[in-house]
């Protein structure tokens, strides 16, 4: 028998999660140990759906072979903690990615990354102590490609992991970028849409005009800031997600014939390989800016109206250097 005692990051989550998340068990026998009365709530039968509140009392009367602690995502311990912090507080982090460092880990097996560097951060403040938690680690709201900088935003709890996530999916919080492209466009300012399809066996996207069943809608703001009128041309540019899908900046401006300079995926070879002689060892798109737009109250309403930006100077007179 195994006597689960529900701490306040594992309250308000279904039960059959929580169990699946604390333990290597699957969402079959989950519901058969429910059916069976295996599985008690503070010593009463409980509902898959049941939502767990801090203090409640789980036991498992089951083999405790089935109900080893299910093994962590990746190992942080003597992972680097440097980070650069733009703002923190009890529920969230803000951090700013350098361009290289890997939001998760990967099929590298790469254990440096900016996940387990934030857990490495908090484990050494005594915020994270893995012991103490039956379902729960600080993790990210979302993620930036490895090769692309800017600000992340981590969750402290799992109630802010909640709230955020809920936030990113409506479209609450507005997350604005800046790069370089290839070339200047005629407009120099438009809200494009098209259609995005991944290829999940080369890690890349398709763009096209149309609709199809396996394809998806993406929308993306642009705006032109400054212009550079020799060797073809660059553009410094905001860009606006108004969706956020993989690739998606980087697709869509080289749907349109404006590839991000130092884009090797998805620009025109000649312009890597120009890139590559300005010094752009990656495509030149940065995540400077993130605005809380929230419509309703929540728990982090005291985040509301914030506004976060980082990257932005020094973005800016790389561009300028290039014109000189």
């Amino acid at each position: 028998m195994r006597e689960i005692t529900v701490g306040g990051n594992d309250s308000g989550q279904r039960l059959d999660r929580f169990l699946m998340k604390a333990f290597p068990l699957t969402i079959g026998v989950v519901m058969k140990a429910l059916r069976n009365k295996d599985i008690k709530v503070n010593n009463k039968r409980a509902e898959a759906a049941y939502n767990l509140n801090e203090g409640d009392i789980i036991r498992i009367f089951r083999d405790d072979a089935l109900l080893a602690e299910k093994p962590r995502a990746g190992c942080f311990y003597g992972v680097s903690t440097k980070l650069n912090i733009i703002y923190e507080d009890e529920n969230i982090i803000l951090a700013d990615k350098p361009a290289g460092l890997l939001c998760h880990e990967s099929g590298e097996n790469c254990s440096d990354t900016l996940s387990n560097r934030i857990k490495a951060y908090l484990y050494g403040k005594n915020e994270f102590v893995p012991k103490n938690e039956n379902s729960f680690e600080p993790a990210l709201c979302n993620r930036l490609d490895r090769n692309t900088g800017g600000i992340v935003v981590a969750a402290k709890t799992a109630e802010a992991l909640r709230v955020l996530n809920d936030k990113i999916r409506r479209r609450e919080v507005k997350k604005l970028y800046l790069c370089i492209l290839t070339g200047i466009p005629e407009k120099k300012t438009a809200t494009l849409t098209a259609y995005l399809e991944k290829d999940e066996t080369s890690n890349t996207v398709k763009i096209t005009g149309k609709k199809t069943p396996l394809n998806k809608t993406i929308v993306t703001s642009y705006r032109v800031l400054k212009t550079i009128e020799k060797d073809g041309g660059l553009s410094l540019a905001e860009v606006d997600l108004i969706t956020g899908r993989t690739h998606q900046i980087r697709a869509h401006m080289a749907y349109i014939g404006h590839p991000l300079l130092g884009d090797g995926k998805y620009g025109r070879r000649a312009d890597f390989a120009y890139g590559k002689k300005l010094g752009f060892k990656f495509q030149a798109l940065y995540a400077y800016k993130l605005v809380f737009e929230f419509k309703e109250n929540c728990p982090l309403d005291y985040l509301n109206g914030g506004s976060f930006e980082t990257g932005k100077e020094q973005f800016l007179k790389t561009f300028d250097r290039l014109g000189s």
